[in-house]
């Protein structure tokens, strides 16, 4: 049991987690138990019950923790790491703890610094992703986008994340179809390749972005969109919107689950963009891993 460890990724609404042997899944567990449902920060005594298949079974293992479960409102506010941060400057702002039971415990911090449109932006959970890719896929340059509620647009030298700019397109997905005139009266939406692709040719024109979104009203209005089709219409002007911003005449990787990044490709055939599907669990879990090496070699 020397080589099994657990990693887990614990965000604000989810929360994931692999038993691994060395890099190899035994077993995986997935609960809704994100941040925001762990009553009076009883971090411990909750991953203790969420491990608890695996804790009754075996030695305390060492576990090893990346996402929000590091910010403000996570078990440990984990100061985050500057840019430029590669796997040595993570390993070394972790913060290491002792689980109740026995298990060794690491927090691995996120990354901070100045967007390329020179805003202050933060990530935590995707510069595990990126150090994945970079393990399974080494080269000099890193290009990379991580679709979800806030996605990433990220460059990365030698391993290393030297800038990335995050977009709210998930959120706003999520935000415009639920909340605002938008999504308003619609009957059960169904995909539609055709609404989707008219919505991302339509981010390419370049209209201002609030004027941009209205006409997934007008085009419904109109009877360019079908009622049923809005949300189809939405998705491809919000990605076609983020994919717009991205280095066209640069190859690119797309890091996620394989129902995202199939949209991501489909919306940058049109774009004219060469993006690279990569599976975005095999991606955290190789990137973990990298630094749960790195952490064995420093406490030796």
């Amino acid at each position: 049991m020397k080589n099994n460890w657990i990693a887990i990724d614990w965000g604000t609404t989810n929360f994931r987690a692999f038993l691994l042997e060395n890099n190899q899944v035994i077993d995986r567990l997935s609960e809704p138990c994100g941040l925001l449902s762990v009553k009076e920060a009883q971090f411990a005594a909750t991953l203790q019950r969420l491990l608890s298949p695996w804790l009754d079974a075996t030695p305390p293992l060492p576990i090893v923790m990346a996402g929000m479960v590091g910010s403000q409102q996570g078990w440990k506010n984990v100061p985050y790491a500057p840019l430029p941060a590669g796997a040595g400057n993570l390993v070394d702002g972790a913060y290491a703890f002792r689980t109740p039971w026995g298990s060794p415990g690491w927090i691995i911090p996120g990354v901070n610094g100045t967007s390329r449109y020179g805003q202050p932006d933060v990530m935590r959970g995707e510069e595990i992703q990126l150090l994945g890719l970079a393990v399974l896929h080494p080269a000099e340059k890193h290009l990379a986008l991580l679709p979800g509620t806030h996605s990433k647009q990220a460059r990365m030298v030698h391993g290393e994340i030297i800038d990335f700019s995050t977009f709210m397109t998930g959120e706003l997905f999520s935000l415009l179809s639920e909340q605002s005139l938008l999504g308003r009266d619609l009957p059960l939406q169904t995909p539609h390749d055709a609404s989707f692709a008219l919505g991302v040719e339509t981010a390419l024109q370049g209209a201002p972005f609030s004027h941009l979104i209205f006409s997934a009203r007008t085009r419904r209005l109109n009877g360019e969109v079908a009622t049923e089709h809005v949300h189809s219409y939405l998705s491809g002007l919000l990605i076609g919107h983020e994919l717009a911003a991205l280095e066209a005449e640069r190859p690119a990787w797309v890091v996620g689950s394989p129902a995202l990044t199939a949209r991501y490709l489909q919306a940058a055939e049109i774009v004219g963009l060469t993006l690279t599907a990569v599976d975005g669990d095999h991606c955290f879990l190789h990137g973990l891993g990298l630094l749960r090496s790195l952490i064995q070699e420093k406490i030796a």
